[in-house]
């Protein structure tokens, strides 16, 4: 079997503070299997750090309201690319990211509050019938 994973997840410092989410729980987990790394916010060329972003209305933007949608939407897209040539058989994706967010998301107000939803990586794979699961349901 080959599982793509949220490269934050098996301890890149991708995340928009610099930082990962390394999880021993994903790593035990994929162990013999083919791995894939993929972060789409890397592959839409957001910096690392950057400013964090949530989902607002639908776009994806910084707290001063300013779009990363574009960059948000393009790494998605890469990263699917990359997810389909491979042959994944699943995703398994950081919780609550506007990318990778699976089950929920932040609300966009900036406060912390979560909303069931999608980031927008999450939702294109469930589109295209791609199984994904959330890091926190391992």
């Amino acid at each position: 079997m080959k599982i793509a994973v949220s490269s934050c997840l098996l301890g890149d410092d991708c995340k928009y503070n610099g930082g990962n989410n390394y999880s021993e729980k994903v790593i035990k987990f994929v162990e013999g299997h083919g791995v894939i790394s993929v972060c789409p916010e890397v592959l839409g060329g957001l910096p690392i750090p950057r400013e964090s972003a949530e989902i607002v209305n639908g776009v994806v933007s910084l707290k001063d309201g300013s779009s990363v949608d574009k960059m948000f939407r393009d790494g998605a897209e890469k990263a699917i690319r990359i997810v389909k040539e491979n042959h994944a058989d699943l995703v398994i994706l950081q919780s609550r990211s506007p990318s990778c967010g699976v089950n929920k998301i932040y609300d966009g107000s900036f406060s912390g509050k979560l909303i069931p939803g999608q980031g927008v990586f999450s939702e294109l794979l469930k589109k295209n019938g791609i199984k994904v699961i959330d890091v926190e349901d391992l």
